[in-house]
């Protein structure tokens, strides 16, 4: 009986325990129900939200594609205004370029083709004077003859009015012979001086009557010298025996002068660059005719002593050739001078084409550093007026725009608004809503 009672007890107990362990089981279930009837209904809720937040993102994916095909009709509008704009602001400049060059061109060739038209017109006045000069040369010396003719003449004229009067003689000879200068072209006082004084390294004076200047610093003595008695009296003579004597005494007169002058030793004059010979001006033309065909020795006897006998067209003729020399001289000189001025000027010239060229080596460099700015700040990738349009389109605060005119040359307009932002925005949204779940998950737990 208890052993009985014992089982009976323990089975009890067993029964007992087995109901509280069922109640408890049944409990649990239910509260894990419950549980999973709040999962199930947050996780209708999540889907609802989740199709909600994919309907908004549709939505911000479409006005977003507004967006950018409204920035691409924005940027082909605005590169063709820019366009416009450079090529106006590049022509006005070229324009203003040209013209601002044109005129300092037209400044600097302006006296250039003045001055060679004035060497032109000197160098044409300079060969025509020449050619009429020569031309004329035939004609003076015709002239010259029949003047020679009358100058003898007038000596034979002056004969008896000069006989026996040596000094009379004499001043009519230097008469002559300066008269023969002015006609000769030279200028007194600069190409020939009359009766200069000079004195010798011994103190000695000397005074010629005519000193002609060369080019080359020399110079050419004059003497003249007067022998008309003899030949006077040769003349009027009536018989052969006293012309014989009268011309005998004539030639002897002229050796005299001829040994006169080779002792005044001109030479000796250190202010004189003399030639190597002295010109006896005879003003007679008939008497030095005369004595030459008298002795014909006389000419060389006087050039052995350093002198050369000239009359009246014989001298004409030498200062006739120093005047021409002189005249070229001259010529040469303004010719050398306007040779360097045009040398000068032509190279002034060469050195503002030079300077010109470089204008415009400075001026392409000038336009390559614009083009490489102007691509930097509105062409490629990420240029600058795209970010800065970006920046605004994402809601910085701004009070002023940038002009039109800039907002052109966008080739990668895609970039103001790329992928990876609108990927990060989603994740965003994605992240905040996975965080407001689990809080939702822990105030229910």
């Amino acid at each position: 009986m208890p052993a009985i009672q014992i089982i009976i007890l323990l089975f009890s107990f067993l029964l007992l325990l087995c109901l509280s362990v069922i109640i408890l089981l049944y409990k649990k279930n239910q509260n894990l129900q419950e549980k999973l009837d709040q999962e199930r209904s947050l996780s209708t809720d999540l889907k609802v939200e989740l199709s909600r937040q994919e309907t908004l993102l549709q939505k911000e994916s479409g006005h977003h594609l507004e967006k950018l095909k409204a920035l691409e009709d924005s940027r082909a509008q605005m590169t063709a205004e820019f366009k416009n704009l450079a090529n106006d602001i590049l022509e006005q400049k070229s324009k203003a370029f040209t013209e601002s060059n044109k005129q300092n061109i037209e400044s600097i060739l302006k006296p250039l083709n003045e001055k060679i038209q004035g060497f032109e017109k000197k160098v044409e006045e300079t060969y025509d004077k020449e050619a009429k000069e020569r031309f004329s040369l035939t004609e003076q010396i015709k002239n010259l003859q029949a003047l020679n003719v009358q100058i003898s003449q007038d000596a034979i004229n002056l004969t008896n009015a000069l006989k026996g009067e040596n000094k009379t003689q004499g001043i009519w000879g230097e008469m002559i012979l300066e008269r023969v200068l002015e006609q000769s072209g030279l200028s007194k006082g600069r190409e020939y001086e009359v009766q200069p004084s000079y004195s010798t390294d011994g103190g000695e004076k000397k005074q010629p009557d005519v000193v002609v200047h060369l080019p080359g610093n020399k110079d050419v003595i004059i003497d003249s010298k007067v022998s008309l008695t003899a030949y006077e009296k040769y003349s009027n003579a009536d018989n052969e025996d006293e012309r014989s004597t009268f011309i005998k005494q004539h030639v002897q007169s002229l050796k005299g002068h001829i040994k006169n002058l080779s002792s005044k030793s001109y030479e000796d004059i250190s202010a004189v660059k003399s030639l190597d010979y002295v010109l006896l001006f005879l003003p007679i033309e008939g008497a030095f005719a005369l004595a030459i065909q008298q002795d014909n020795d006389l000419f060389t006897e006087a050039l052995n002593k350093n002198i050369i006998l000239v009359g009246p067209s014989t001298l004409l003729a030498i200062l006739r050739t120093i005047q021409n020399i002189w005249r070229f001289e001259h010529q040469n000189k303004n010719a050398i001078e306007i040779a360097t001025s045009a040398g000068r000027l032509y190279d002034k010239f060469v050195n503002f084409v030079e300077n010109l060229e470089e204008i415009g080596k400075h001026i392409q460099r000038s336009q390559d550093s614009y083009e490489a700015a102007l691509n930097k700040l509105n062409t490629g990738r990420g240029n600058l007026i795209s970010r800065v349009e970006n920046l605004k389109a994402l809601g910085a605060n701004t009070k002023k725009s940038l002009p039109e005119n800039l907002l052109s040359k966008e080739n990668e307009v895609s970039k103001t608004i790329e992928p990876t932002t609108i990927s990060s925005e989603i994740n965003k949204n994605t992240s905040s809503n996975k965080n407001s779940g689990k809080g939702n998950k822990g105030e229910v737990h």
